[in-house]
């Protein structure tokens, strides 16, 4: 094992020899007999040193001074200070400013400094152990970043190319179902068509959700006044709401904010999509926005289930499905997250509540001028 090297400073030759002898044993121990020496120990030494043991009274440079001239070129090295009862204002001093890990007073008992020497390397080891650590942690966060996005180029990557099969597969099978078929051949070109377009809606919403989280997601910010979010819902939203017999009832504060309209209305549409879905047949579906201080407040509400706190945090996570929520066993868990993203190219995020009778979702954009 590789011994830890430390130095002895003090202008008498006979105290420097005097702790040499007390640990050459166990330790490298190198020795200066000024502290200008010392400094130029410190400088030709090609290892860390552990320990530095130095007296306070020396000429040209005190001890204080000296340790304080090796904080920045051996930030880790451990100090201790030898020194006379008529000095302890400045090993105080020392002690405060964390030059020092201990002072021991002279003439030293030789137990003792034994025993501080080995609590100070000791201290030194577990200092140089963390250096360790915190380098393979940085390296192994470095790995992850590099990971992380080699992840996100590989999920963009996949997803154009799934787009150009898809294309033709949407395109021919369009063709195919306006031409003369069966009803057996023609339920199957259709069955086609549909999973078709449900891959592409998928391929783009992951699209979506990466592009967001690389900072790659294109946002046309301007002032916008919204003044309805009940247009052009998708059919699969109609469908739920004549279905459930469910009502879209809008309050709507009309006040300019700062967004990107395009990307703000697909979130209110798949907040919709979502109240729906988990709304209770026969009750409303709340829209509304609000001025809340230098903010517009944009709320939509349903009567329901309320949502579970063990879930809470999990619902906006890409993927994440609960099937005592949701009640159905398809579906990606995209839904909340594409919000989520969206938002957060906003400087926005999704905020759940649980009310009395239901769930509200809400988020908020600064207003605009």
């Amino acid at each position: 094992m590789t011994k830890h090297t430390i130095l002895c400073v003090d202008d008498e030759i006979d105290n420097v020899d005097a702790l040499e002898r007390l640990f050459r044993k166990k330790y490298s121990v190198l020795k200066a007999t000024s502290a200008k020496e010392a400094l130029v120990l410190l400088d030709q030494h090609p290892g860390p040193v552990a320990l530095i043991i130095t007296d306070q009274r020396m000429p040209e440079m005190t001890g204080v001074e000296f340790l304080e001239k090796t904080l920045e070129s051996h930030p880790e090295t451990m100090r201790i200070l030898l020194t006379g009862y008529t000095d302890l204002d400045s090993v105080i001093m020392a002690v405060n400013k964390g030059q020092i890990f201990r002072y021991l007073t002279k003439p030293w008992d030789p137990v003792d400094l034994t025993n501080t020497v080995e609590r100070a390397v000791e201290r030194f080891e577990i200092g140089e152990e963390l250096k360790a650590k915190n380098i393979e942690l940085a390296k192994a966060l470095e790995d992850l970043k590099s990971l992380d996005v080699a992840k996100s180029n590989f999920m963009i990557l996949i997803n154009h190319e799934l787009k150009t099969p898809l294309t033709s597969i949407l395109s021919f099978s369009s063709l195919l179902a306006e031409s003369s078929l069966g009803a057996e051949d023609k339920l199957m070109v259709n069955r086609i068509l549909k999973s078709a377009e449900r891959l592409k809606a998928l391929v783009e919403d992951v699209l979506l959700v990466v592009r967001a989280e690389t900072n790659q997601l294109k946002v046309d910010m301007q002032s916008v006044t919204f003044t309805q979010f009940d247009e052009n819902l998708s059919r699969e939203v109609q469908d739920i709401l004549q279905k459930k017999n469910q009502k879209l009832v809008s309050k709507i504060e009309e006040a300019p904010v700062q967004a990107d309209v395009r990307l703000v209305k697909q979130v209110m549409q798949r907040l919709i999509h979502n109240a729906a879905k988990f709304g209770l047949e026969g009750t409303e579906i709340g829209v509304s926005t609000e001025v809340t201080g230098k903010n517009l407040r944009f709320t939509v509400a349903n009567k329901g289930s309320q949502i579970p706190s063990s879930i809470m945090d999990k619902i906006t996570k890409p993927f994440y499905i609960d099937e005592d929520v949701m009640h159905h066993s398809t579906g990606t868990g995209l839904g909340l997250t594409i919000c989520q993203s969206i938002l957060k190219v906003h400087h926005s995020t999704l905020q759940f509540k649980n009310t009395i009778d239901g769930v509200e979702v809400s988020f908020e954009l600064p207003l605009g001028h």
